[in-house]
Order: C-alpha cells, then structure tokens, then sequence
C-alpha cells in the first residue's frame, strides 16, 4: 500500500467510478484500475465487488476511505505546512533584547515584520545583555540583542553580528547648549548627569571623556538602562550622554512633541550593539530573514551600511 494507491482509491470512492476518477486525476482507466487491483493485493482485502464495469465497495472499503481520507488530508496539510516554513509564513520566534531597544523599536518592528505572516507566533522577552547570553547559549531564544561583544573564546557558543556607534548627548529643549550640533566634555563640566550604573561601559568611558577634558563629573540620577533618564532630561534635571537606538527610540515615540535635543558629543564614547544566534542549532529560514531585515534596520537607524 502507497500513497498513490490510497489517493486513487480515494477518488474512486468519491466519483463511483473508475472513468471519473481518471479523469480528475488525469489519468487512464486501465491504470486506475491497476493501482486498486495493487492496492487489493497488497491489503489481502476484496474492496469491491466488480459487476462488469460497476464498481460496489464492501465494508472493509468504507473503513479504507475514512482512514486513507486522514492519511492523505494529513499529508496535504504537513506539505502545506512546510511550503509556508519555506516561505517564512508560518512558524514561530523567540526574540530575546535589552530594555532600551525592548520598548519601543524592537516591538514597532516585529510588529511590521510579522503584519503579513499571520500565522507566525512570536516571543519578546525583555532581559539584561548577560542574561541574553545566557539564553541563546541556552538555545532556548533564537535570536538576541544585547551590548555585550562576544570573544573569541565564545565562538563555539553564538554566531553573532556587532555594530558600533558613537553616543550622543541628550539635553532638554531650552538648555543653554541645546542649539548646539556637537556637545564638548568641556561644556558640561559639573552639569548634573544622568548615566548608567557604576561598572558599565559607557558609565566608565564617559567618567574618562570627562577626566581627560578637565571636566567635573557631577553624576545625579543612574538608571540600570537609558529609557528612564528622559524623564529627568524633559524635566530639565539632568544631560545624560546615551545611546543612539536609544535616542532614535524616543524620537519615533515623541514625534514633533519631543522636548530632548540631541548632539555628537566629544569626546567619542562608543556603544556596541550585538545580534546573537545560538551555534549549535541552525537558525530556521524565519529566523535567518528575521536577524538579516533586524541588523539592516539597525545599520539604517545607526547610519552605516552592510
């Protein structure tokens, strides 16, 4: 028994006849014929009484259809199933990023990523870079965004994909240096600062910028990511020297209402941004379209080209 004969004895069983079901399966009588007479002999099961050209199924034939009928409608549907994989219309992503990118960016652009796939299932999670690590090394995410390169010794973990930029200064609106296009260390000696936690990068490269300037670090409000400084930066309480997706996060959430001006800032401190995928398991075609249209639209948002 094959999946040939079980689709002709199908479509005999629908049509009453062995002329109908060669025509709507395009092929000869004496074909079909032969296909159910195979199929007989190999069940050791009579399917039908043969009354010159009239076909009269037995019982036996009654249970065939109903389980060939599952057989084949599940095969149709595993096809199907598989030729949206392929399409990357189905199928599911796990997506692990930092705060920062997590709250408005990345869901803004999963969101017109998935719009035509409705039958994709995805997973956000939002966790700190060490944490995302973790959870591709884990296998558990497919893809992650965090701020931690990975070494060289790592490799056996990730694939991954790092991008660097500059960070900016944030200012509100009316402060004195807002009309600036590039902010100094020097001109924001002893000005109250927002940064991130004591041991970070960016907490200790912008300290240095400020040392080798001359300049007081006068350090106000730390946050463990950049989102939650804005607020004291709109109530004109601190400048904070951030990011740019972090910046470009709040531009596209305040449009024209935004009340932070942003400025280069020298001298430079850099920021990392990493694209993870676990080593050990091969990525799913909607994984590799997913990590390739995500690291385009960060190179876009951080000015640099593939």
């Amino acid at each position: 028994m094959n999946l040939q004969q079980l689709s002709v004895f199908r479509e005999v069983m629908k049509t009453g006849s062995v002329s109908a079901a060669a025509r709507n399966l395009h092929r000869t009588q004496p074909a079909v014929s032969a296909s159910l007479k195979a199929l007989e002999a190999s069940l050791g099961v009579t399917l039908f009484h043969r009354e010159g050209r009239r076909l009269l199924p037995v019982p036996e034939a009654h249970y065939l259809l109903s389980e060939a009928t599952e057989i084949l409608d599940r095969l149709e549907m595993t096809s199907s199933n598989l030729a949206e994989l392929r399409n990357r219309a189905r199928g599911t992503i796990k997506i692990a990023a930092m705060p920062g990118t997590s709250a408005y960016l990345l869901p803004e652009f999963v969101s017109a990523f998935v719009a035509q796939k409705t039958n994709v299932q995805v997973t956000l999670a939002t966790r700190s870079s060490p944490q995302i690590l973790s959870m591709i090394a884990a296998q558990s995410f497919d893809v992650g965004f965090c701020d931690i390169k990975v070494d060289e010794a790592r490799r056996d973990l990730f694939e991954s994909v790092h991008i660097q930029r500059n960070c900016v200064v944030a200012l509100r609106y009316d402060h004195r240096l807002a009309g600036q296009d590039r902010i100094n260390a020097e001109d924001l000696d002893n000005e109250p600062m927002g940064t991130l936690h004591d041991g970070h990068r960016v907490y200790e490269d912008t300290e240095k910028a400020f040392v080798q300037a001359g300049s007081r670090f006068n350090v106000r409000v730390q946050a463990q990511f950049f989102m939650p400084l804005f607020h004291f930066i709109e109530a004109g309480q601190i400048c904070a020297v951030v990011d740019v997706m972090s910046a470009e996060s709040y531009k596209q959430m305040h449009g024209d209402n935004g009340t932070i001006h942003f400025a280069d800032f020298d001298p430079t401190v850099a920021f990392g941004y990493s694209i993870v995928t676990p080593q050990q398991r091969p990525p799913s075609v909607l994984a590799q379209e997913f990590v390739t249209q995500w690291e385009a639209f960060v190179r876009e948002i951080l000015g640099q080209t593939l």
